[in-house]
Formats: C-alpha cells, structure tokens, sequence
C-alpha cells in the first residue's frame, strides 16, 4: 500500500492521480473499459478542512464539488442505480423485516453510538447490499466509513473497493469531508484527521484523456507508465 500524508484535499488529489499514472499498470475492466490500475492508496489529511480543497487541475471545482457534498448530505431527486445518500442515510433497499421495508439512518446511529459511548469503535456505517448490488452494473465504489472521537476530535476512515482517482476522487473526498464535519457538529466535536483509503485506485487514460493532460500540465515533470499517453499524447516521448 503506498500512503501519503496530505496538507489539503488538493494535494491528495494531485498525488494519487500522479501515482497511479506513474506507478500502475494497464487493465481493461469486466465492462471492457481501458484503465490505469495501481496498488492500494491510502491519503491522510490531518486538516481535511485546509485549502486547497479542490486541485485547480481538477474540472470539478468549489460550486459542482459543493453541490455534490449536498446531494450526499441531503439527497437529490435525480435518479440513479444507488447514490451515496441512500446508502447511508436510508440503507436496506429491497429488504424487508417483520413485513416493513428496512430502512436504517446510519448516520443517526453513528452520532447515537458515539453519544452514548464516545471511545467506541462501531461507529459504522457500510454501503454494499447483497440483495441488490450483486447483479448491478454500477455498484457502490464507497464501502465502509468509520467515524472515531478521540480528544474531543472527530476523526473518519473511508474505504473504497475502487475509486476513480482522476475524476472521482476529489469529489468524493470532499463529499466525505463534509460528513465528517457534519457528524462532527451534531457531536459538539472538532474535525480530526480523515483517511481516504482505495483498494483499487485507477483512472480512466483513455477515457478521461483531457483531464488527465490537465494534471500533467500542473505536475511540469511526470513520467507516466508506458500506454497511459496514448490518447493524449502531449508529454515528450508519449
């Protein structure tokens, strides 16, 4: 697992689509898309709340990325196969208990559990429902979030089966940043440290090839893996 230390969302967002350019290697997904894969990533911002909170190579910048925090927070009426927002504040889609649709608030028991018992470490919350993402073509990327009061500091740990570190990340980050700082407000707690953690992080070269040249501008100097320029072509020797 290669790990990074971050001062801003920004940077991490820089770093992680720099690693996986430089340090990955070339995988064609099960839907037959052309991707640059790397090994697991983890980002720690020790200030997830410090500036720069989006790269200016980014495409998503503050409006979309405060839009998109709200939709996560808030919901959204535009229908998709699972957003985030379900899946954390009403997870349980196609399920039933005692003749009633499940439907569970996990951020409510997230600020419950740590209310009732502030050092615990079940302070979860999960996205992945068997029962309906097993045969989805777009399943949740975003897995677990864990929340942690320490010191009277709110700290969150994120894991992603997969995550698009090119046109995803960022957004994400910042999305998951603002829960943080929302759990931590009905906590009466600072924001401590948040860790984004990828299992398979990857970008979309050929798709994405735009955004990417965008980045490698920003970086000056890159080196990226043989394949990952065939689009864009624009870095020396591509």
């Amino acid at each position: 697992m290669r790990t990074f230390r971050a001062p801003s969302i920004g940077a991490a967002h820089e770093w992680a689509v720099r690693t996986v350019l430089e340090k990955g290697y070339p995988v064609t997904t099960e839907n037959g898309e052309a991707t640059i894969e790397c090994e697991p990533i983890a980002l720690e911002l020790r200030d997830p709340l410090a500036e720069p909170m989006a790269s200016p190579a980014s495409r998503f910048q503050r409006r979309f990325l405060e839009q998109y925090a709200r939709d996560l927070l808030e919901g959204t009426e535009a229908v998709f196969e699972y957003d985030y927002h379900s899946r954390l504040f009403g997870w349980g889609e196609g399920m039933v208990r005692e003749e009633a649709p499940v439907r569970v608030d996990q951020v409510a028991y997230i600020v419950r559990k740590l209310e009732e018992a502030p050092v615990s470490r079940r302070a979860i919350a999960i996205t992945w429902n068997p029962v309906t993402d097993e045969e989805m073509r777009d399943c949740p990327c975003l897995q677990l979030v864990q929340c942690e009061l320490r010191d009277g500091r709110l700290s969150m740990q994120v894991v992603f089966r997969s995550n698009d570190m090119l046109s995803a990340a960022g957004a994400n980050m910042f999305a998951l940043v603002g829960l943080q700082q929302a759990v931590a407000g009905r906590l009466g707690a600072a924001v401590g440290t948040y860790t984004h953690i990828s299992l398979v992080p990857h970008l979309y070269h050929r798709r994405d090839a735009n955004d990417l040249a965008r980045f490698c501008e920003r970086f000056g100097s890159v080196a990226p893996v043989a394949g990952a320029c065939a689009v864009c072509r624009g870095c020396p020797g591509a």
